[in-house]
């Protein structure tokens, strides 16, 4: 398959990332990363997300750096975020010192993380804490959107969720070129983040639903 020049532009400058210290950590990821046919390949196989009412595939916890705990259940919570989650500690900052509210959840598609990880035992790694099967894209949850999650409402916020080089380590440098080129930020394969609006319980399996 021929890539564009964009492409192309893309994978260097995600390339130019990835520090020999970054890859020699990740060393034990390098046997799962797919090249980008592979990757293409297997998004095409998985098809198209629901636009409207989707399913929470994973819940991950982060309790620390570098921890990541797969829950059957979570409370989501408009100051704490995941409960047991490190977003408080670890996140961005506001100007006062807070952690940033507007990015408070990260979210990733199922089918997007299932076309650069494999196998479902891998898909942790990308350290978001909801997993979803839902239409993810700009078009289709703009900024403000209401999600219901389970019991919980959340909303979309504006900030974009990026790749970064730990990403590239785990999952390979096409997959971050992948994620992060034109068609992907505009879809969203990456990610987003979001802030709750309404704390509640959300259980995996349970439904996540645009509402306005």
């Amino acid at each position: 398959m021929k890539r564009s020049s964009e492409e192309i532009k893309t994978r260097e400058r995600v390339m130019s990332t990835i520090k020999a210290g970054v890859a020699e950590q990740f060393a034990e990821h390098l046997r799962y990363h797919r090249p980008l046919d592979e990757i293409e390949s297997a998004a095409a196989g998985l098809g198209q997300s629901p636009t409207n009412n989707g399913v929470v595939e994973m819940i991950v916890c982060r309790p620390a750096l570098y921890e990541r705990r797969v829950l059957s259940q979570g409370v989501l919570d408009p100051t704490y975020g995941l409960r047991g989650d490190s977003w408080a500690t670890r996140s961005a900052r506001t100007a006062d010192g807070r952690p940033d509210p507007v990015r408070q959840i990260t979210v990733m598609n199922s089918r997007a993380l299932a076309s650069v990880a494999g196998d479902r035992e891998r898909w942790q790694l990308a350290g978001d804490q909801l997993i979803v099967d839902l239409d993810l894209s700009i078009d289709n949850l703009p900024v403000g959107t209401h999600l219901q999650i389970g019991e919980a409402l959340a909303e979309v916020t504006e900030p974009p969720h990026s790749g970064c080089a730990k990403f590239a380590g785990r999952f390979g440098a096409d997959a971050l070129g992948w994620a992060n080129g034109p068609g992907g930020r505009t879809q969203r394969r990456r990610g987003m983040h979001v802030r709750v609006l309404v704390s509640g319980t959300v259980l995996q399996g349970d439904a996540i639903q645009k509402l306005a």
